[in-house]
């Protein structure tokens, strides 16, 4: 097993540096993570992030198919090979395998033309979709999967009855979707969801690194890895405070959307470097460990905006590389309304260096 595994990293490693791109999610408290949809930014951001950025693969999401597809052309023309990943998030089983087949007719086409694509099969569905985990909507879901003794079940390897469904699901998916797409297709799985793996030409996992998993971290690397598919890290990344890196995929969770102006639930303060640090380092541990692709979470959250107000200042909960703001004559090249974090210069420099550039 272990020249197995060394064969792997080897022949895998950081083979596609890449970062997600959003095109517009459903929120929670309703309306999209990013409600304006202009091309002409769409295409000055796919630029930077192929030319200043260095990512020769980008994985782009979002609820409106039309909407991935343009930014997929876009991305596609460049030369970068995409991860086309719709999500049709808080709806029914039957639903989203409808959307998933509508989605899988229109990547085909892109794939037949430009080649270079794969397809995402979904991002969490034992979250994001009903009838898997006990509870009608998203935060009842999220409620009863992280609760005490649920997290108690997955420490100690119970086996989980909604994986059982969630495979039943993914198989007649991946079964129907390949008569609509002919390329390779994965699925952005949480790190609670014992996937069957063999259905998919990728082991893909939204793997992010807290206090609770920094221990065995690389351990649950190699045991992906191990599957003996290509290891594709779907989503990592950290928000813009001090002490986000300890909380991993939970850190965004300290806004208060209740409120009629959302604001944070506290004194945080920022730490753009702690940000950077954290993908710097896992980028490091990807490398190393022989990681085939990873995907760094995000480009950009719209709905998060910066406020000189640190009480308001929604860009701290973001794990986005670009600092949000409401004028673009003050963002970037005063082209698009944000401005680089330290991240963004850190990440561009790391993928030169990978790439040889």
């Amino acid at each position: 097993m272990l020249d197995v595994y060394l064969i792997i990293q080897s022949d895998w490693r950081m083979k596609q540096r890449g970062i997600n791109y959003d095109v517009g999610t459903k929120r929670l408290s309703g309306g999209l993570t990013r409600e304006n949809f202009l091309l002409d930014d769409v295409k000055f951001e796919l630029n930077i992030i192929t030319n200043t950025l260095h990512c020769n693969a980008v994985r782009i999401s979002g609820q409106d198919i039309q909407r991935i597809v343009l930014a997929s052309e876009i991305a596609l023309q460049s030369g970068m090979t995409v991860w086309f990943s719709p999500a049709l998030q808080y709806a029914s089983q039957a639903d989203t395998m409808y959307y998933l087949i509508r989605a899988a007719g229109a990547a085909e086409k892109l794939r037949l033309q430009y080649g270079n694509l794969v397809f995402v099969a979904g991002c969490e569905l034992s979250l994001f979709t009903e009838g898997f985990i006990k509870g009608d909507t998203g935060e009842k879901r999220m409620s009863s999967l992280f609760s005490p003794l649920s997290i108690l079940k997955n420490k100690i390897g119970l086996k989980r009855s909604y994986n059982k469904r969630l495979n039943r699901f993914l198989k007649r998916a991946v079964n129907i979707l390949k008569e609509h797409f002919g390329g390779k297709i994965a699925y952005a799985s949480g790190t609670w969801e014992k996937i069957e793996w063999e259905n998919f030409d990728f082991v893909g996992i939204d793997h992010y690194r807290a206090l609770y998993n920094k221990a065995s971290y690389r351990d649950e690397l190699r045991n992906y890895i191990s599957k003996g598919k290509p290891l594709s890290i779907m989503e990592f990344g950290c928000c813009t405070y001090h002490g986000a890196s300890d909380k991993g995929a939970m850190g965004w969770a300290i806004i208060d959307w209740t409120k009629a102006k959302p604001e944070l639930k506290g004194k945080f303060s920022r730490d753009e470097k702690e940000q950077s640090d954290y993908i710097a380092d896992l980028l490091q541990v990807f490398q190393t460990e022989g990681v085939f692709a990873a995907f760094v979470f995000t480009f950009m959250t719209g709905n998060y905006i910066y406020s000189d107000d640190p009480r308001f200042d929604l860009d701290l909960a973001s794990y986005g590389i670009v600092k949000v703001i409401s004028d673009r004559r003050e963002g970037y090249e005063k082209q698009v309304p944000w401005v680089p974090k330290l991240a963004f210069y850190r990440l561009g420099k790391i993928y030169s260096e990978l790439s040889g550039k």
